[in-house]
């Protein structure tokens, strides 16, 4: 398959060579500037597989390169970008829990 140039938020992927199928991602921890804010965003999401911007994933989610998702229970719950004012962020899809899903995750190391 020949490597593709993908536009991202960030820039340029150079030389990306996209999965045949979109690879599923567990998110297991997030980082933020102020963990104790409410209102505060998420600026870094990680697991298993290292850990990456908020802006990577919303456009690797936008590229189809990659679904997120977190795991509640023995359920799987999906990472979605939302949009709010015209700024994109990352959200679970409402549960039947009051816990927001990936504001409960542990800091990432």
């Amino acid at each position: 398959m020949p490597k593709l140039r993908i536009r991202t938020q960030t820039g340029l992927l150079r030389g990306f060579n996209p999965p045949e199928t979109t690879v599923n991602r567990q998110v297991k921890c997030i980082n933020k500037n102020n963990r104790q804010s409410h209102y505060e965003r998420i600026s870094h999401i990680g697991g298993d597989w290292g850990t990456i911007s908020e802006t990577l994933a919303i456009d690797q989610i936008e590229q189809g390169i990659y679904n997120y998702h977190v795991k509640v229970g023995t359920n799987d719950v999906k990472v979605f970008v939302a949009k709010h004012l015209g700024n994109k962020y990352l959200r679970t899809i409402a549960d039947f829990t009051k816990v927001d899903n990936l504001l409960s995750l542990p800091e990432c190391s």
